[in-house]
């Protein structure tokens, strides 16, 4: 393992090439740490060729026409004001309703590079997120840039990229300690190197998403809510949920928009009634799954026994609530 260690080190000159890229500040490519994320993270880098978008109609139409997600102009003008004025985001509210996906998307389309997900648990520390040493490295060079793994949030600084922390709530009080310095003054400490790495462009940008509901959390400090936009996230409007799912269903068999009222009927009585609360992305798991059924049995169209059938797997979610489901599916389909 050492010999294919010195051997990355040995191939350190070819990772400059990877710095050409024109979205990337080339004064960066003679630092350790930057050569090591443009080695690691060169796919990420590459993976897109697309032009930063700053403009909220522009991105409605992007995120409604590539990536099939129906978001409320409102929200987008929201998240770009915060953006431009140095702000990171918190989409908060139910599962199910869109907050990493669209997160992701919005930040992606930003910053012309796909985001960097750091999905949050007690266990994240800053080391899980900035950066830490490798073992074997550290033993043969020492505790210092050559034996240093940058990890995402460090990587998205570097590379000018957005960064998505899902679950907030559910991170340490350390993480988000650590995060508050990182919002406020665009930087990262890295005290064993004796280096700070600052944000050089407006590509980095931070949301975070939150579940308030989720019992397995902790509560955010008002120091931590006050650097941050929040938008709240909730169930649609039945009208809003029916575009949701014409928009996002795949599949080639027609399917009447009387079936697809009738599953956001059944949907809101699981909202009220079950504790697991079906999101819009259920209603279209739901019915793209009643879709290929219907296609498998060679119906013209999606019939109500295969949207029936369809729901007990995509609904059934805990264990005793069976009956509130069976109950809502009899009553409303």
């Amino acid at each position: 393992m050492v010999e294919d260690l010195e051997k990355i080190l040995d191939d350190i000159s070819n990772i400059e090439q990877m710095a050409n890229d024109s979205s990337i500040d080339h004064s960066r490519a003679e630092d350790t740490v930057a050569k090591r994320v443009f080695e690691i993270y060169k796919p990420l880098i590459h993976e897109m060729k697309r032009e930063p978008v700053r403009d909220p109609r522009r991105i409605v139409d992007i995120l409604r026409n590539e990536y099939k997600l129906l978001v409320d102009e409102r929200l987008v003008y929201l998240v770009v004001a915060a953006f431009l004025a140095g702000r990171p985001v918190l989409f908060e509210g139910p599962p199910g309703t869109g907050k990493t996906e669209i997160g992701e998307a919005l930040l992606t389309i930003w910053s012309g590079k796909p985001a960097f997900i750091i999905p949050c648990s007690e266990n994240y520390d800053e080391y899980r997120v900035v950066g830490d040493f490798h073992p074997l490295m550290a033993i043969k060079y020492g505790f210092n840039e050559l034996s240093f793994i940058p990890r995402p949030l460090l990587a998205a600084i570097i590379l000018d990229a957005g960064v998505l922390v899902d679950e907030i709530r559910r991170s340490s009080e350390e993480l988000q300690n650590l995060l508050l310095d990182i919002v406020d003054k665009r930087r990262i400490i890295i005290p064993e190197l004796r280096r700070i790495v600052k944000a050089s462009g407006e590509g980095f940008q931070l949301i975070f998403t939150s579940n308030p509901e989720d019992y397995a959390q902790g509560e955010l400090s008002d120091a931590f809510l006050r650097r941050v936009v929040r938008i709240p996230f909730n169930y649609p409007p039945p009208d809003v949920e029916l575009k949701i799912v014409k928009l996002r269903y795949d599949v080639d068999i027609e399917i009447e928009d009387s079936l697809i009222r009738k599953a956001i009927e059944v949907v809101n009585v699981l909202r009220k009634r079950a504790a697991y609360k079906p999101g819009p992305s259920d209603t279209v798991l739901w019915l793209r799954l009643a879709g290929r059924i219907a296609k498998l049995r060679n119906h013209k169209s999606v019939e109500l026994k295969d949207l029936v059938d369809a729901a007990t797997v995509i609904l059934y979610k805990r264990i005793g609530e069976e009956e509130i489901v069976d109950e809502a599916i009899q009553n409303t389909l």
